[in-house]
C-alpha cells in the first residue's frame, strides 16, 4: 500500500501536482493537505474563476496532468452515485489527445515484447500510425500468409507507449497517498470516496495495461456473437501478441461520420447498436464498456449496416443474480411500472441504513413520470440514470460498480444513437428482445435447473443438519453453549462511562481534600491548590470528552 516514501520518492511529480491544482484555483486543498511548502512559486492562478465552474476547473487539472489522470476522469464519469451531475459532464468531455511517439519507439517495443526484428515478424508495417492514445498506438501491417497460394493477411498492431506501465504506477501510488490525505484533511471529501474511485481506477488501467487479457476479451465476445452477421470483432493473432504488443485482424470499415456522409441507414445501425449492446449486458453479463464511437466501425452495406467494435480492454462483467436484477430494472422501465422499478432498484443496489421505501417509491414514480415513454429526441438516458442512481443513494442504497459501468455503456449508446437516429425510442426498440430474455428466464427448462440446484443444496443441508444439532445438544449439556451478540456502540460506551468515573472519583477526591486542609486551617495554600486542581481537571476532562465525541461524529 503506497505511503508517505513513496510520495517522497516521487517527490518532483507530487510538487507538479500541487502546482497544477494551485495554477486552477485550488488552492486551499493544497494548503489545507499541508503541501503549499512544495509550490516553487505562488503566483497568481491561471484559470479565471469567475468565468470556470469548479467542475471545469477539476476537468483542466485532469487534463493537465496527463494519461494517467485523463484515465483516471473518464472511469469517474461513470460513477453518477458520488459524483455531482456538473463534475460528471464536464468529466465526460475527456478525451485521448497526445502526441504520436517515434517510429523508432514504437519498433523497440514490438522487437521487446515479441523477441524479434519486425521484418522477420511482419511482412511490412506502415510507420505512420493509424490512431494514438495515451495508453497505446495502432499501426497498419501485414502478416506473411499461413500457407502458399494464401494471401498476406491484414492486421492492426497494437503497441503499449514506452515506460507507460511505470508511469501510470507512480501515478497510482501517488493517487492512493493523495486521496487518503484528502479524506482526512477536507473530511466533506468523504462523500466522494476519494479512495474508492482510486481503487476502482487502479483495477481498470491495470486490466487495459494487460493485452493478453484484452485477447482474451476479444475471443470471448467472437464466441458470444458467433454466428452473429450484425457485428464483428477483431480476431487475435497469438503468434503475434503480448503483453505489450496486441495483434489483431485489421477490419477494413468505414468511421461512422464517414459513413453517415456516405448515406448509411442510421436507424438500421442505432437498431443493430441497441440489440447488440443490450444482448452483451443483459443475456452474455459480459458488455464493451465504452462503445464509443471512436470504438465503432460501419462494415457492410449502407442498407445493411454491420457494427464492428474495437478497444476490447475495458469490459464489464455481471453476476446471474445481478443480471436479472438488471432486467428487471429495464423490464419496470419499458413497462412503466414506477413501483418495479423501485423494487428493482432496491434489490439491485445494497441498503446502508434502513429505507423508507414508500417515500423511495414515491420519489421513482416522480421521476418515472417526468422521463419514461418518451421518444429519444426528448429525453437523456445519461439524466435518467444519473437521477435514479442519485434517488437511490439519497435513500440509502448503494449501486454496485459493476452497475456503473451498464450505466456507462447505456450512455454512451445513447449518445451514438441520437448522433445517426434522433428519433429512435430506445425502450420500445429494446422491449421485444427484453421481453424475451424474461420468457427465457420463466422457461420449463430454465425453472427446472433452478428447482434441481435448490434441491441438491438443501439435500446437502439435510445431510448436515443432524450432525449439527447433536453438537449444540450436547454442548447444552455440558454447559458449553453460550451465546454471544454484538453491539458496536456497547464498548464505546463502557470507554466513555469509565473515562467519566475515573474523572468524577479524581476531582471528588481533590475536592475533599482541599476542603478538608481548608477547614484545619494549616497550610490554607496547599487545599487551594487542591481545589485549582479539581477545576482544572474537570474541566480539562469535559473538553477532551466533547472532542473524542465529536471526532467519532466524524
Amino acid at each position: 500500500m503506497p505511503s508517505v516514501i513513496t510520495a517522497f520518492r516521487d517527490l518532483d511529480r507530487l510538487r507538479e501536482i500541487v502546482a497544477v491544482l494551485w495554477r486552477h484555483g485550488f488552492g486551499e486543498v493544497v494548503q489545507r493537505l499541508g503541501l503549499d511548502t512544495l509550490l516553487v512559486a505562488r503566483g497568481a492562478e491561471s484559470t479565471d474563476l469567475r468565468s470556470h465552474s469548479i467542475a471545469q476547473r477539476v476537468r483542466f487539472v485532469l487534463q493537465d496532468l496527463g494519461p494517467s489522470f485523463v484515465k483516471l476522469g473518464q472511469i469517474a464519469s461513470t460513477r453518477a452515485d458520488l459524483l455531482p451531475p456538473e463534475v460528471i459532464t464536464e468529466l465526460k468531455i475527456l478525451q485521448d489527445d497526445v502526441k504520436p511517439i517515434t517510429w523508432d519507439a514504437v519498433r523497440e517495443e514490438i522487437e521487446s515484447d515479441l523477441g524479434g526484428p519486425v521484418g522477420e515478424l511482419f511482412l511490412s508495417v506502415d510507420e505512420r500510425p493509424l490512431a494514438s492514445a495515451s495508453i497505446a498506438q495502432v499501426h497498419r501491417g501485414r502478416l506473411r500468409p499461413a500457407a502458399e497460394g494464401e494471401a498476406a493477411r491484414e492486421v492492426a498492431i497494437k503497441v503499449q507507449r514506452p515506460g507507460i506501465q511505470e508511469t501510470v504506477a507512480r501515478d497510482v501510488d501517488l493517487l492512493y497517498w493523495f486521496a487518503r490525505a484528502l479524506e482526512r484533511a477536507v473530511p466533506e471529501s468523504r462523500r466522494y470516496s476519494p479512495v474508492d474511485l482510486v481503487a476502482e481506477f487502479d483495477r481498470s488501467i491495470k486490466a487495459e495495461l494487460d493485452f493478453l487479457q484484452e485477447a482474451d476479451h476479444a475471443e470471448r465476445f467472437a464466441k458470444n456473437f458467433e454466428g452473429d452477421a450484425r457485428v464483428r470483432f477483431p480476431g487475435v493473432f497469438r503468434s503475434h501478441s503480448g503483453k505489450r504488443v496486441l495483434t489483431l485482424e485489421f477490419l477494413d470499415g468505414r468511421k461512422l461520420n464517414d459513413a453517415l456522409a456516405q448515406g448509411l441507414d442510421g436507424r438500421a445501425l442505432a437498431s443493430t447498436s441497441v440489440h447488440v449492446v443490450i444482448k452483451m449486458i443483459f443475456e452474455d453479463g459480459f458488455f464493451h464498456a465504452d462503445p464509443h464511437p471512436g470504438n465503432l466501425l460501419v462494415l457492410g452495406s449502407n442498407e445493411a449496416p454491420v457494427v464492428g467494435l474495437l478497444d476490447l480492454g475495458l469490459v464489464g462483467h455481471l453476476s446471474g443474480a445481478t443480471r436479472d436484477r438488471a432486467l428487471d430494472l429495464m423490464v419496470a422501465a419499458a413497462r412503466e411500472d414506477y413501483s418495479a422499478v423501485a423494487d428493482a432498484l432496491y434489490a439491485l443496489g445494497r441498503p446502508t441504513r434502513k429505507v423508507d421505501m414508500a417515500a423511495f417509491r414515491t420519489d421513482v414514480e416522480t421521476l418515472g413520470r417526468k422521463y419514461v415513454g418518451r421518444a429519444l429526441g426528448e429525453i437523456e438516458v445519461a439524466a435518467v440514470v444519473r437521477d435514479l442512481i442519485w434517488g437511490a443513494v439519497k435513500h440509502g442504497i448503494d449501486m454496485p460498480p459493476d452497475f456503473m459501468l451498464v450505466g456507462r455503456a447505456l450512455m454512451t449508446l445513447e449518445g451514438t444513437a441520437r448522433q445517426i437516429a434522433p428519433d429512435l425510442d430506445v425502450f420500445s426498440e429494446a422491449k421485444p428482445y427484453l421481453i424475451r430474455l424474461v420468457a427465457q428466464r420463466y422457461s420449463p427448462d430454465k425453472l427446472t435447473g433452478d428447482l434441481v440446484r435448490t434441491a441438491l443444496r438443501m439435500s446437502g443441508m439435510a445431510g448436515q443438519m443432524p450432525e449439527q444439532v447433536s453438537e449444540i445438544l450436547e454442548d447444552l449439556r455440558k454447559g458449553h453453549l453460550t451465546l454471544k451478540t454484538a453491539d458496536a456502540e456497547t464498548p464505546l460506551a463502557f470507554d466513555r462511562l469509565g473515562r467519566r468515573l475515573f474523572a468524577s472519583l479524581v476531582v471528588a477526591s481533590l475536592v475533599l481534600g482541599g476542603s478538608v486542609v481548608l477547614a484545619v486551617g494549616r497550610h490554607p495554600w496547599v487545599g487551594a491548590a487542591l481545589l485549582a486542581a479539581a477545576l482544572l481537571g474537570g474541566g480539562a476532562h469535559v473538553v477532551s470528552d466533547w472532542w473524542r465525541a465529536l471526532g467519532l461524529r466524524r
